[in-house]
């Protein structure tokens, strides 16, 4: 998957954590209440003996009153209708009673006027009398009971029935109402506690994902400037999830990237300055100490006739002739690197322009004993744009550079035009020593040899070929080679022919 398929704009991101703030916990807190309070009713039903609980009982502090005095009052109403001896027993009294106390109720007897049984230590039998309701009071005789108030407010249910010796009686079962059941309370502070671990769930949640996103991609971008500082270029950023910031991510990678392409082209640059340098101050060397040579021979008077004269001239003339190709060489070179070469193209007749060239060169290759041959198999008179003295430039430059590496007693060169569909192709031979394969991709590139022990003989600051595809290249065409070791080698140029648009074309054109 494309890393831009995953990643999602900042606003999108602070927008969906606005809402997972306020919907997320509300969600999960009412699931959480839901599932936690089913348990917590099952749970003190089955601990205080509740038949059937519910939430509503639990939350209702006066139903969950009465529903746990229910089974002791209907206990207490069966015996009353069957006439049970029990109620006028004291130890099943103080015994129910006992089961009352736990769940914050006790148990009153009246006979007449008097407290027959008083299960409570802190209500008074006198304060009994004076509150509790009538015999036969029907508003009390009920299974939900009555309320009536004294210091504190309490829930009574009465139970009316007579006693063995004809006396009136009533059986009560008083309940505080003001209490709060401890495991009610415990399970308000069990659903606080998890309301608090749920907003602190997803408050760490939000963070993390806001903090993965933005905050620890901007801890790399501030490593990698960091980086970047010190000079070092080995590293890559990652991207984020987060658009805005997964786009800053790529952009400042690519920006390194490109900075060290830039440092390694500046390292690369700067050593193929100093090989030029070398090259260029080894190739003057050899002709300057020639050049000094005859000319002491001249001042000393070894030239003492005028055939030594005339060839100690020339001789100087050749040297001379050679650092200015060097020095031109370097020239053009420097053009090269800031794309400045000063080009005048024109419309050039390709036949015409090789039989001067052929003719201007076959008299210094044969000053140097090199046969030239020239074949036109044009089947027209092509036209070609290109810049006269820039096209001599590449000739001159591969036939110097075949010369160099020629190693048989009879030099030749060849020299063909042909045609090749809507362009011109131009074939250079040399009978030469050859250029091996692996050699053959490299002999385009700046400062290449294939001899990388120079000598005197050939020297050359490496450049003539890459000056030669750099002309090509900015006319529009392209050059190659083939060669077989110790057979020699062809280079191949092409060039575009030009053709005329006739008017009516360019009128159909508009």
């Amino acid at each position: 998957m494309n890393r831009h398929n995953r990643t999602m704009k900042l606003r999108t991101r602070v927008i969906i954590s606005f809402f997972v703030t306020i919907f997320v916990p509300i969600i999960l807190c009412g699931v959480t209440f839901y599932l936690f309070s089913q348990y917590k009713v099952r749970a003190i039903g089955e601990q205080y003996g509740i038949e059937n609980p519910t939430y509503e009982m639990l939350s209702n502090n006066t139903l969950m009153l009465d529903a746990l005095t229910s089974r002791e009052y209907k206990e207490l109403y069966l015996k009353a209708q069957n006439g049970s001896a029990d109620l006028e027993n004291t130890e099943y009294l103080s015994n129910l009673n006992a089961k009352l106390v736990k769940d914050s109720s006790f148990l009153a007897v009246r006979k007449d006027d008097r407290i027959f049984f008083n299960g409570s230590d802190s209500v008074k039998d006198e304060e009994l009398l004076d509150t509790l309701p009538d015999y036969v009071d029907s508003d009390a005789e009920t299974e939900s009971g009555i309320y009536f108030h004294s210091d504190e407010q309490e829930m009574v249910k009465q139970v009316d029935f007579t006693f063995s010796d004809g006396s009136d009686g009533s059986i009560f079962i008083v309940t505080r109402t003001d209490q709060i059941f401890p495991q009610m309370r415990i399970m308000w502070q069990e659903m606080l506690l998890a309301i608090i671990l749920i907003l602190v769930f997803t408050s760490f949640a939000l963070s993390f994902w806001l903090y993965r996103g933005v905050v620890s991609p901007l801890e790399q971008l501030k490593k990698a400037t960091q980086n970047i500082k010190e000079g070092n270029l080995d590293f890559t950023v990652e991207g984020s999830s987060v658009k805005e910031i997964n786009d800053l991510c790529e952009d400042f990678d690519e920006m390194r990237i490109r900075l060290k392409e830039n440092a390694e082209e500046k390292v690369e640059f700067d050593k193929e300055n100093k090989e030029l340098i070398s090259n260029i101050s080894h190739d003057l060397k050899t002709p300057i100490t020639a050049v000094k040579g005859y000319v002491e021979g001249i001042m000393d008077g070894v030239a003492n006739t005028p055939e030594k004269m005339d060839k100690y001239i020339r001789t100087i003339y050749n040297k001379a002739n050679e650092m200015d190709r060097l020095i031109n060489e370097l020239t053009f070179y420097s053009k090269i690197d800031t794309n400045r070469i000063p080009y005048t193209f024109a419309k050039i007749p390709i036949a015409d322009y090789f039989e001067d060239c052929v003719e201007e060169l076959s008299l210094d290759l044969e000053a140097q004993g090199v046969d030239l041959t020239y074949f036109n198999y044009l089947q027209d008179d092509p036209v070609v744009i290109a810049d006269a003295e820039q096209l001599k430039r590449v000739i001159n430059n591969i036939v110097s550079n075949s010369i160099k590496y020629m190693d048989k007693p009879h030099k030749v060169i060849n020299i063909r035009l042909r045609d090749v569909g809507d362009f011109v192709q131009v074939e250079i031979e040399d009978n030469g020593k050859g250029i091996a394969n692996k050699d053959l991709v490299k002999i385009f590139d700046r400062f290449y040899r294939t001899d990388a022990s120079r000598n005197s003989t050939r020297g050359g600051s490496g450049i003539g070929l890459s000056i030669v595809k750099k002309i090509l290249e900015d006319h529009g065409g392209k050059v190659w080679a083939t060669s077989k070791e110790g057979v020699g080698t062809t280079m191949y140029f092409v060039l575009r022919k030009y053709q005329e648009v006739p008017i009516n074309e360019q009128n159909t054109d508009r």
